[in-house]
C-alpha cells in the first residue's frame, strides 16, 4: 500500500514542477517579429542572479541578443537583485550575459544574422532540470500591415471558435 502512495505523491510533485517551469516570456516578440528557427541556449549567470530568478524577478521585455567576436550575448534582460543579496557584490540588473550554445549553432546564427539580416530575439526563459535555459528565435521584423493582418486572423479564429461552440451546444 505504501508503494501506491509513493507513486501518487511523486506523480503530483512532478506535475507541480512541470507547471512551474517558465520563468519569463517575451510576449511582444510574436507581435513585433516573424519568428522562424528556435534555439535553446544556456545563460552564464552569477549567484545573486540565480537567487533572484528563483524569486521570480526577471523581465525580458526589451531583451535582444547580439553576436560579438564569434560569441552571442544577451542585452537588456533585467534581473532585479534581492534586498538580502550579498553586500560585497555590486549587482548590475541589466548587465550583458553570455549565451551558451554549441559552436555549430553559433556559426549558423552568425551566418543568418550577418548575411540574411535576421535578428536574435529571446522568447522565453525556463527551467530545464536545475539549469536556466533561454529560447532564442531567429526573427525578421513585421511591418504594420503584417501586424494588422495577424490581428484580423486572430479575431477571426476566436469568432469561429465561438460559433462552433454555440453550434455544438444546440446539437
Amino acid at each position: 500500500m505504501s508503494k501506491k502512495n509513493n507513486a501518487k505523491n511523486t506523480g503530483s510533485g512532478k506535475a507541480k514542477a512541470e507547471g512551474n517551469k517558465t520563468i519569463a516570456l517575451n510576449r511582444s516578440a510574436r507581435h513585433e517579429f516573424h519568428l522562424e528557427d528556435r534555439f535553446e541556449a544556456g545563460i552564464a549567470l552569477q549567484g545573486w542572479e540565480l537567487k533572484s530568478i528563483r524569486a521570480g524577478r526577471m523581465n525580458m521585455g526589451d531583451a535582444y541578443a547580439v553576436v560579438k567576436r564569434g560569441e552571442i550575448f544577451l542585452f537588456g534582460a533585467q534581473i532585479t537583485p534581492l534586498s538580502q543579496a550579498s553586500t560585497h557584490v555590486v549587482a548590475d540588473d541589466r548587465r550583458t550575459r553570455k549565451l551558451l550554445l554549441h559552436r555549430h549553432e553559433i556559426d549558423k546564427l552568425v551566418g543568418k544574422v550577418e548575411r540574411d539580416g535576421y535578428t536574435l530575439i529571446p522568447t522565453a526563459v525556463y527551467w530545464k532540470g536545475n539549469k536556466v535555459k533561454l529560447e532564442l528565435a531567429l526573427a525578421k521584423g513585421k511591418q504594420s500591415h503584417d501586424k494588422r493582418q495577424a490581428s484580423k486572423d486572430r479575431d477571426w479564429e476566436r469568432d469561429k471558435q465561438r460559433v462552433m461552440r454555440k453550434h455544438n451546444k444546440d446539437a
